[in-house]
């Protein structure tokens, strides 16, 4: 049902996005600007030309929008072309994400560092100490605005790829096949590069709470 009623929605805005409809473009800047905004600043340099790729890539809606035949959502498609936009300047300033070459299924980088497992012996592959558990970190240590800067420098210092999707994912909160469509990367890559991502935040911040613990 709720499938259904996203392409009666989509199917509406596309015919008033064809018909000229100023309010219910405006509408769709207000909904889709921001998270375009978020998005195009992964692929480019600064917040200009951030704002550049998201003018062109509307002004890529307004043209193309007659040739949408709702194959995808139309979000999906919107940032289709944003991210394509997105890519292209990247490129231009020397800033690619190389989706087709990072993080395929057969990439053998490890996740997590195997220095963390016992390599020889009965307990070979196992963890030499358990990963650890945040259930004692005061509430709101975990909240704290010191946290959350942990968080984003850990996506920031990421491989672009990963840092990517999980800003997706995660930050954004799209489901994995929107990433896969708008990103145009197998599930598998998908499914990498986020555990990938999500490994090493989660060592940044047991890192960053582990001090806290010993030190409080």
């Amino acid at each position: 049902m709720e499938v259904a009623a996203a392409a009666r929605a989509d199917a509406e805005l596309t015919a008033a996005l064809r018909a000229g409809d100023e309010r219910a473009f405006m509408r769709l800047v207000e909904q889709l600007g921001p998270p375009m905004l978020r998005v195009a600043m992964l692929f480019v340099s600064s917040r200009a030309v951030a704002e550049e790729v998201v003018q062109e890539a509307w002004l890529g809606v307004l043209t193309g929008i007659e040739r949408f035949e709702g194959r995808s959502s139309l979000k999906t498609w919107i940032f289709r072309i944003l991210t394509n936009t997105a890519k292209t300047r990247g490129q231009r300033e020397g800033r690619s994400v190389p989706f087709s070459s990072l993080g395929d299924a057969s990439d053998d980088e490890p996740s997590v560092d195997p220095d963390l497992f016992f390599s020889d012996g009965r307990w070979a592959g196992h963890w030499m100490s358990a990963p650890q558990r945040w259930d004692a970190v005061p509430e709101h240590r975990l909240v704290a605005d010191e946290t959350v800067d942990v968080v984003r420098r850990a996506i920031a210092g990421l491989p672009a790829s990963q840092q990517t999707v999980i800003s997706l994912r995660d930050v954004e909160g799209w489901g994995a096949e929107e990433v896969c469509d708008v990103l145009e990367i197998s599930e598998a890559n998908q499914r990498v590069l986020l555990h990938r991502a999500r490994a090493r935040v989660r060592k940044a911040l047991d890192e960053y709470l582990g001090e806290g613990a010993t030190t409080s």
